[in-house]
């Protein structure tokens, strides 16, 4: 009989706050912060500082690939997140589903970008492309080329009819959404531009790269006639002898730079909601934020500047008078010509410095009454900062912090019930619940690489690096004593079964081993947990890894040399020498029946030993990297392994069978720990996750698996052949293309419809011939094809298409053949008679003309089927127009009808409240003019006497 055995799956991973591959970002609410986590999205409330919600993608694929690299967040509830695979998926925060999913990017999403109403997405990709998406519709738009080096960040303009792309090929690109093109392209910077953005009135953009200096640039607007102008502002920057020059297509004319307090580059630059606030991140712990000032106080500032200049001036002029006819004429041409500088525009309001590096930082939308705004941080030490930003100074108000790790996760061990999950990292110990992945508490210590949960649950002992055993009350969350016990890295540590103490290893080559005993101090109130050192042993190399058998009979210990020696517990004489790994061993575990121990190397391999005469029974090549760790199931010869390669591996030892991988972890993993009933087991990595591997009820069995295992790998060498193949031709400047790309659902979806197709028409088939049959005499009763779950032919194959997501549509069928497209054409003619189905219908037959237009023509069988679905589908989309425009009408007059009940349009009211604002601005600035112009003019004719009278003496 063939064995089966049951499957581990990923049941849950915690303790990342925030990864540092991607940025954070606001809801529309400003009440939750989405933070990456790895390949998850957690979505905090910041007053509470709990993670509400968590976007986890549901594929099968896990591992690195699908670790988030970009959010954004639109208007709405809807956000858009991009992964390292090229792949895009909107989620509703507030249900916390996945909508859509967008597929087409050959690299890892580095840029994404709702335009404001939030109906359209801009994507940018490693690929060095931008597609845009049609959110509403769920499908991709076109693709747009030009840059030669990854797109780090975007911006719609000209209310998303424009789209500036930033790259690290040191330009910006100005893409004219209508015409899909690229209508210019701005030089200048020196190095890779990080970042871009845009105010919400469109006036400046801002970028930021490796430079000393942020550079501005005005935005330039069409008028309805074609004739170009500035904005409101930008008018003024440029001369008329400049607005002659211009290039019609140019977008962004140069405006200024401002000189950055720090040396490191740019990694973000953005505009909060107002825009009367902007801030640019550093790539090290700082991030400046400037005061936008408005149009009236720009004016004024410039004014004072210009007042300022004109007094030095008129000094100079009264000393040297030769030279006063020409200063008065240049303090008119400059008077004549003031506008506003990006010094007079942007003032330097206060700089944030955090502790740590700083990732990302994203401005809250809402703007509460007693500060100017509020600025989330994310850090790369693994937590969130906000900070409430007031006139002069800036305040820290909340930190999630406790969640998480500073840094990597060294070592994690359970209790002996399995209720608690002690791990140690740089700088603390953290106990958690294991079934919830909540942390219960947190110590203050030191670099724990090992530690044990003492029986009952009260007490931990962690070994550090600097030799110290640090024994830690779990209840109290504090650190009872701190035992110098080593000279060294004390590298591992393994309680004795049945016993009261165990054994630590360290770098100083030694192997002592421990009691410990709760009991009172002097001096103190309450009975504590104490160690005392019983004996030790003298090694001739570093102890890296110790194992007691469970019968406490034997001791193996794994030395520097790349061996392990195994001894009798009680005498500690010795009893046998393992050898034969090429590098050292990091790790050691022997079997519950004491019969087998393994072994695990930086050699990539495991060793299986038999303990009687410590023969080796196979040598496994496991992993793509040093392994880190190995544990047997309890009572049974199963185990499982970790490596630095980021995978979990799971092995029958008698067998000497690989059983399955587990995948998940992002970076190196350093340390599991596998329960006593063997139902699951918790695994600590690099990336500061912790991740728990629950045994389902699922049967496998080897041979499936293996299969399994091969296909996989063949659908993993199609996707690099599609990423590392040959080499496309360098497209032309700013040119478009489609914005899908072949995958293997797309190809699985083609075959899914071609055999519905087949299916399709020898049903048709067989009841043409039925029904001759029946024409001649009597026939047995006709029966139904029943692969077509009772449907007729032309439901079968819209069944079949209809399952083809809305994204993937057009590349699907562009992977049929013409054959099949012309069948195609035959059934839509019924379709299209279904009013539900008439959007698809047209999309279908717009995507075949376009791609089959040459063959068609010159193909005379279908000039019948054109014609038909000519005259069919024309009245068909009239008809769902007329109704789309009859309930936009319906809606119309309900909005009416609302505002006419209520007591003041609230929009409406805004808006003419800003207009007036904006009117009194503008008389006030002609005002100060005139003023300025009359001081102007008296001092001029006061000069003027002077001159007069000196000309008299």
């Amino acid at each position: 009989m063939v064995k089966s055995y049951l499957r581990y799956e990923a049941a849950s991973s915690f303790g990342v706050i925030s990864s540092v591959d991607s940025n954070i970002a606001y809801d529309s609410t400003g009440k939750h912060v989405l933070a990456p986590a790895l390949e998850k999205v957690g979505i905090w409330h910041v007053r509470q500082g709990v993670c509400t919600k968590t976007l986890n993608p549901s594929s099968s694929r896990g591992g690195p690939s699908l670790a988030v690299t970009s959010i954004a967040s639109s208007a709405s509830s809807l956000v858009a997140v991009g992964y390292a695979d090229g792949s895009i998926r909107i989620w509703d925060c507030e249900k916390g589903t996945c909508e859509v999913n967008f597929n087409s990017h050959k690299g890892a999403v580095t840029a994404l970008r709702y335009n404001k109403v939030g109906s359209m997405l801009a994507s940018g990709s490693k690929d060095n492309d931008v597609i845009l998406w049609d959110v509403v519709g769920e499908s991709g738009l076109f693709r747009l080329r030009g840059h030669r080096d990854q797109v780090t960040d975007l911006v719609f303009l000209d209310g998303g009819k424009k789209l500036v792309s930033s790259s690290k090929d040191k330009f910006l690109r100005v893409w004219d959404l209508e015409t899909q093109h690229c209508m210019q392209i701005v030089s200048g910077h020196h190095s890779e531009v990080w970042s871009v953005d845009a105010d919400p009135e469109e006036r400046f953009v801002v970028t930021g790269s490796a430079d000393q200096e942020l550079r501005f640039y005005a935005v330039k607007q069409y008028l309805s006639n074609g004739s170009l102008v500035s904005d409101s502002n930008a008018n003024e920057i440029k001369t008329s002898e400049e607005h002659s020059t211009e290039n019609k297509w140019e977008i962004l004319m140069p405006f200024g730079e401002i000189q950055r307090q720090t040396k490191d580059r740019v990694a973000r630059v953005r505009f909060n909601v107002s825009g009367k606030l902007f801030a640019c991140q550093m790539a090290g712990k700082t991030v400046e934020i400037f005061r936008v000032l408005d149009e009236a106080e720009a004016k004024k500032k410039a004014k004072r500047r210009l007042h300022r200049k004109e007094k030095k001036t008129s000094k100079v002029g009264d000393e040297n008078l030769t030279a006063n006819g020409e200063a008065s004429a240049k303090i008119e041409q400059a008077d004549t010509v003031s506008s506003p500088t990006v010094p007079d525009v942007f003032k330097l309001l206060q700089v944030i410095r955090a502790g740590r590096k700083i990732s990302s930082f994203s401005f809250c939308p809402v703007t509460p009454k007693e500060s100017l705004g509020t600025v989330a941080l994310s850090l790369n030490n693994n937590s969130l900062e906000f900070y409430s930003l007031k006139s002069s100074e800036n305040e820290k108000t909340v930190t999630i912090e406790h969640q998480g790790h500073r840094s990597d996760v060294r070592s994690v061990t359970l209790s002996e019930d399995n209720t608690l999950l002690m791990s140690t990292s740089h700088s603390e110990v953290k106990i958690w619940n294991p079934s919830t992945g909540s942390c219960l508490r947190t110590i203050d210590s030191g670099y724990g690489l090992c530690s044990l949960i003492v029986p009952q649950n009260k007490y931990g002992i962690v070994g550090t690096k600097s030799g110290v055993l640090e024994i830690i009350d779990i209840g109290s969350a504090t650190k009872v004593e701190e035992v110098e016990a080593h000279g060294g890295t004390i590298w591992s540590i393994t309680a004795i079964p049945n016993d009261n103490g165990f054994v630590t290893v360290s770098a100083d080559h030694e192997v002592k081993f421990w009691d410990y005993q709760v009991k009172q101090k002097s001096g103190k109130a309450t009975k504590q947990l104490t160690v005392s050192n019983v004996k030790s042993m003298k090694m001739n190399d570093d102890v890296l890894a110790v194992a007691i058998s469970p019968d406490a009979k034997h001791i193996a210990v794994a030395l520097l040399d790349s061996t392990v020696k195994v001894f009798y517990m009680d005498s500690l004489k010795f009893y046998l020498s393992l050898y034969g790994h090429k590098l050292p061993v990091m790790c050691i575990d022997i079997s519950s029946d004491g019969e087998l121990i393994v072994t695990g190397s930086q050699d990539k391999n495991l060793k299986i030993w038999g303990l009687d005469f410590g023969d080796c029974h196979k040598s496994i090549f496991a992993h793509g990297d040093s392994v880190m760790g190995v544990k047997f199931v309890r009572n049974t010869h199963y185990l499982f392994s970790i490596g630095k390669d980021r995978l979990v591996k799971y092995w029958d030892a008698d067998k000497f069978e690989h059983l399955l991988t587990l995948e998940g972890h992002h970076a190196e993993i350093w340390c599991l720990a596998v329960s006593n009933r063997g139902d699951f087991l918790v695994t600590g990595s690099h990336d500061r996750s912790m991740r728990r591997w629950d045994r389902s009820e699922e049967p496998f069995f080897l041979e499936e698996e293996k299969e399994k295992r091969l296909e996989e790998l063949f659908e993993s060498e199609i996707d690099n052949e599609d990423r590392h193949g040959p080499m496309e031709e360098i497209p032309e400047e700013g040119v478009a293309a489609l914005a899908g790309k072949k995958t293997i659902d797309i190809l699985s979806a083609a075959d899914s419809i071609i055999d519905a197709l087949e299916v399709a028409e020898d049903e048709k088939n067989r009841h043409a011939a039925y029904e001759e049959e029946k024409t001649k005499g009597k026939v047995p009763e006709y029966l139904p094809n029943a692969v077509m779950f009772g449907l007729s032919p032309t439901n079968y194959v819209l069944r079949a298409i209809s399952n083809v997501r809305t994204n993937d549509l057009e590349q699907t069928l562009l992977a049929l053949p013409f054959s099949e497209s012309l069948k195609f054409l035959c059934y839509m003619k019924d379709w299209s008679l279904i009013p539900e189905k008439v959007e698809l219908v047209s999309r279908i037959a717009t995507i075949i003309l376009q791609t089959h237009h040459n063959q068609l023509v010159t193909t005379p069988s279908a000039r019948p089927v054109l014609s038909v679905l000519r005259d069919i589908l024309y009245s068909e989309i009239k008809a769902c127009k007329d109704t789309i425009g009859f309930n936009l009408a319906a809606m119309d007059h309900v909005k009416q009808m609302m505002d006419s009940r209520s007591d003041a349009p609230f929009k409406d009211a805004k808006a003419k409240l800003m207009e007036i604002r904006s009117q009194q601005a503008k008389r006030m600035a002609s005002r100060a003019d005139t003023k300025m112009e009359k001081k102007r003019k008296k001092k001029q004719k006061k000069l003027e006497e002077g001159q007069h009278g000196h000309a008299l003496f």
